[in-house]
């Protein structure tokens, strides 16, 4: 088999992905029960003569393709997002409230697409592959809920895993990923300032938390800057402050909700930490107390270097050396396959789908983001091709070769 012949017949099959892609993005669904989104898929996949397991504490589906020898995961997410769109396709979110604004629905339509270019080589096939259909990527952590059921666990687990990530902005068909951290660490935080409330009028009389919250939010950007080291980043957003119910009242209560960023877990543990010094130490200087709570989010997504390197070279077999691109730096935003590369080596790679035209490009989580449908397949090739490379790889010193 060659490149050549794969990306071909991942054309043909593209008509049908598209199909499932649209009827996916019509029906968008939240967090971690996707009923109708995991109907979809069985349905799609049923009759490729692959092993299908459907999740107990969530709706996901693993469906496993052969029988014996080494494993190596795919993974799809399905879930999307909760805001409205506004894109105008004919095939848009039917769902108030709900769209898939970050690919979701293309990567679930490409990873069904492999599946068939697989189970066409299962008589051929040294090995398994692993077709992982995941709920509750967008902060539901819907990976980590079926790890605890088992998916890396027991004999014969997986190997090795491997993720396509579609975004809108790249050239359309180019594949980029780097070794080392991708993505990043994702925590959220609340911030409380409590002071003492009273009459507007009489601020000397009470201790008014708005702008010690205030002063919280410049501090916390001198942290940033003047304490972390700028070639191990981190970003710290405060995106929301509460306080107050009128406008000649001073309340008790300001509260702070935000995120924090960062691509390697010893700065994520001491921004955490430095961000309750600055916010105790603040709020104390002015009289007031603060509490800080953290909650825990996605860990640093981090590529094995090899892996990384070797989904590389398979992209640059399938698209050419100019599509495959080596990402000088890591995107901020945060990945829960990061659950999954704690435990096997594996990667991540972008797929560009950027729509044809000029001007400026909807990103991800927009409500106006389009696709270029055509990248899908390239993303199906992808897929299939690391598999078959990876269960054809030759001894230590020689380069795998696609089945």
């Amino acid at each position: 088999m060659t490149t050549a012949t794969l990306l071909e017949e991942a054309a043909d099959l593209l008509p049908g992905a598209v199909e499932l892609r649209r009827r996916i993005h019509r029906r968008p669904e939240l967090g971690l029960e996707l009923k109708e989104t995991q109907a979809s898929v069985l349905e799609a996949i049923d009759g490729l003569g692959l092993a299908v397991t459907a999740g107990e504490a969530v709706t996901s589906v693993v469906a496993t393709l052969g029988d014996e020898g080494p494993a190596i995961l795919l993974r799809a997410d399905m879930d999307a997002l909760p805001m409205p769109e506004d894109t105008g396709l004919p095939f848009a979110s039917e769902v108030a409230g709900a769209m898939h604004a970050c690919g979701h629905d293309a990567h679930v339509a490409m990873l069904v697409g492999a599946a068939r270019l697989l189970a066409a080589r299962t008589a051929t096939l040294p090995g398994r592959v692993v077709f992982m259909f995941q709920p509750g990527e967008e902060g539901h952590h819907g990976a980590r809920f079926m790890i605890e059921e088992g998916l890396l666990d027991g004999p014969g687990a997986p190997e090795a895993a491997f993720a396509v990530h579609i975004t809108p902005t790249w050239r359309s068909g180019t594949v980029s990923t780097r070794p080392g951290p991708l993505l990043a660490s994702a925590d959220v935080f609340e911030v409380g300032v409590i002071g003492r409330g009273g009459h507007a009028s009489m601020p000397h009389l009470v201790v008014d938390p708005i702008p010690i919250a205030c002063e919280i939010v410049q501090a916390i950007q001198s942290m940033v800057t003047r304490r972390i080291d700028a070639f191990d980043p981190a970003v710290v957003t405060v995106a929301r402050i509460d306080a107050g119910t009128t406008n000649n009242v001073i309340p008790e209560r300001a509260t702070m909700v935000g995120t924090v960023r960062t691509t390697s877990e010893g700065t994520r543990t001491r921004v955490l930490e430095l961000l309750r010094q600055v916010a105790t130490g603040v709020a104390a200087a002015h009289g007031a107390d603060a509490t800080v709570e953290i909650r825990p989010g996605y860990p640093v997504t981090v590529n094995d270097d090899d892996f990384a390197t070797f989904a590389a070279s398979v992209a640059t077999d399938l698209v050419g050396a100019d599509r495959t691109l080596t990402m000088e730096h890591p995107i901020m935003g945060a990945e829960d396959f990061s659950y999954v590369l704690q435990r096997v080596p594996g990667a991540m790679v972008f797929l560009g789908a950027r729509p044809d035209g000029e001007g400026p490009v909807a990103p991800n989580h927009s409500n106006r983001m389009v696709l270029d449908e055509d990248a899908m397949a390239t993303g199906m090739a992808m897929y299939a091709g690391v598999a078959l490379a990876w269960l054809g790889r030759r001894p230590a010193g020689e380069p795998p070769t696609l089945l």
